[in-house]
């Protein structure tokens, strides 16, 4: 969840450094270039008998070591991810291979319950194991995938206090940003796109209720999918929202994202949202990915000039690329939006509340329900060293209940409005997706101030329950901007490959820069 606040965009001079004497290791081992790794160059070598999957763990983890003092995006290793890779090696020599995701390394959010590891939100309210995986880490593990650790996020998703700071958690501290140190990395799956642009696993899981997967990848140069909701299971995940929570994949090529996603894609009883999931999905979004895929196609450019000068001048330059790439290109703005902030928060108050509740009830050796979770807050010194406060947390407490008649209109009218907004621009421009800046260049961290953000790209999707792909789109200084493309529910796959399109015609990522700190 991103919490919206009023702000200026920071524009920065990168302080005169060596970059030799504050970067990390080069994302190396021996000949194998883990930036640049793809999931498909990586099974090449294996299947070549040049990597195995217990080297290329044993590589990531070298890495955590390496790099991970100066991010913290880890929050903790896991201790079987060696042993789950040389079962993939295992079954490689016999031929049984599970997919492209066998023997490749994930780092989880740690939202995400994990039978073998504890599953905290960043609380340390938490600190335990669940009873049993989420159906997400069920599929993850059933396609081969090792589970490199649990990456550190804004605790509770952002979704405590009025002035948060994102990436920070009780239990995990505060995650930077690999590009410049001191700059925040946006929540709240923080820890998750971090972690996959220093290079600290191949991909990445995180969540979002509004904002927490494209806007720490657009800060982060990462790409970042917020599945439609109902196409990735919610079933032993942290809630704000069932309206509009879900999980989605983070990794440093579209088409890593695009393999990750469809193995976590897919009904689930558990999960009522996914009953909703269409029998006509694509089974391997990766095949899906053809180059050419803009050509002919029409793009809505949605400015947000509220983000700022240089971001429009970022969004200006992806705009004329879109029509080298043989899109036809048009300047369009969403109705609703004002009507829509004023709607969200209020019912996402009421929907925490009782999913939060429910959630709880599942977990052993924890608070019972938001009460005690309130309580315990109050009576830890270590929960109020950054985010301060939880008036959220305070506010969901005291919020209508899920049948209050008030509560009902809103969410009523926030659904409408919000796939109004999407659905009625597509129509009247004729679209095939609208592309929008992601983020604005990444502030200053500050427990002091929180978070100085806006964030207006994510609302519409997130609300709706439509699909938002993020791709990297060039940078202001060192800071990386995210060009974002969303359209109707269930349009993943497409907008993934106008994403991979676009990755292919704009090659705006480079690696991390781990400077300390900017002037300005």
């Amino acid at each position: 969840m991103r919490r919206r606040m009023r702000s200026r965009v920071l524009s920065a001079l990168v302080v005169a450094l060596s970059l030799a004497a504050v970067a990390p290791a080069t994302a190396s081992a021996g000949d194998l270039d883990l930036d640049s790794a793809t999931i498909p160059s990586l099974q090449a070598r294996m299947s070549a008998g040049r990597l195995t999957a217990t080297r290329l763990t044993a590589a990531y983890l070298d890495r955590v070591r390496a790099v991970d003092r100066k991010v913290n995006a880890v929050l903790a290793v896991n201790p079987a991810a060696l042993a789950q890779a040389r079962e993939s090696d295992a079954r490689r020599r016999a031929g049984h291979l599970r997919g492209p995701l066998d023997g490749i390394p994930v780092l989880v959010k740690d939202n995400v319950d994990t039978r073998d590891q504890q599953t905290t939100a960043g609380s340390r309210a938490l600190r335990s194991r669940p009873a049993k995986d989420a159906t997400l880490i069920t599929r993850l593990r059933g396609a081969g995938a090792v589970i490199l650790g649990k990456a550190n996020l804004s605790e509770w998703a952002n979704f405590r206090a009025a002035k948060p700071t994102s990436g920070w958690s009780g239990v995990g501290g505060q995650t930077g940003n690999p590009y410049v140190l001191d700059r925040n990395p946006c929540g709240s799956s923080a820890g998750s796109a971090a972690g996959v642009a220093a290079s600290l696993a191949q991909v990445a899981i995180g969540s979002e209720t509004d904002g927490s997967i494209v806007c720490p990848a657009g800060m982060t140069a990462t790409v970042g999918h917020k599945p439609s909701v109902g196409l990735v299971s919610r079933t032993g995940v942290v809630p704000i929202s069932a309206e509009q929570d879900t999980a989605g994949p983070i990794a440093r090529h579209v088409v890593d994202v695009a393999l990750t996603l469809s193995v976590l894609q897919g009904r689930d009883p558990a999960d009522p949202a996914t009953g909703a999931y269409p029998p006509d999905q694509p089974t391997d979004y990766a095949r899906l990915l053809r180059p050419g895929a803009l050509r002919g196609a029409r793009i809505g450019i949605w400015r947000l000039p509220v983000l700022g000068p240089d971001v429009d001048a970022v969004v200006t330059r992806t705009k004329a690329a879109l029509a080298k790439a043989g899109a036809e290109v048009v300047e369009v703005e969403l109705p609703y939006q004002d009507r829509i902030g004023q709607l969200e928060f209020p019912a996402l108050l009421t929907e925490f509340h009782r999913d939060i509740d429910r959630y709880l009830a599942t977990r052993t050796g924890v608070p019972r329900d938001l009460a005690d979770l309130i309580a315990y807050n109050r009576a830890d010194p270590l929960e109020q060293t950054c985010f301060a406060g939880q008036e959220l947390f305070e506010r969901a407490l005291a919020a209508p209940g899920p049948d209050d008649p008030k509560y009902l209109a809103t969410r009523a009218e926030l659904n409408d409005l919000a796939r109004r907004s999407i659905d009625e621009t597509v129509a009247k421009y004729h679209l095939d997706a609208i592309a929008s800046p992601t983020n604005p260049p990444a502030w200053k961290t500050d427990c002091t101030k929180g978070d100085n953000d806006v964030i207006p790209s994510s609302t519409p999707t997130a609300v709706a329950g439509y699909p938002d792909v993020t791709v990297p789109a060039g940078s202001i200084g060192p800071l990386p901007v995210g060009i974002s493309f969303m359209a109707g529910r269930w349009s993943d796959a497409r907008m993934l490959a106008f994403a991979a399109d676009f990755e292919r015609s704009v090659p705006a990522r480079e690696r991390p820069h781990y400077l300390p700190t900017l002037d300005h």
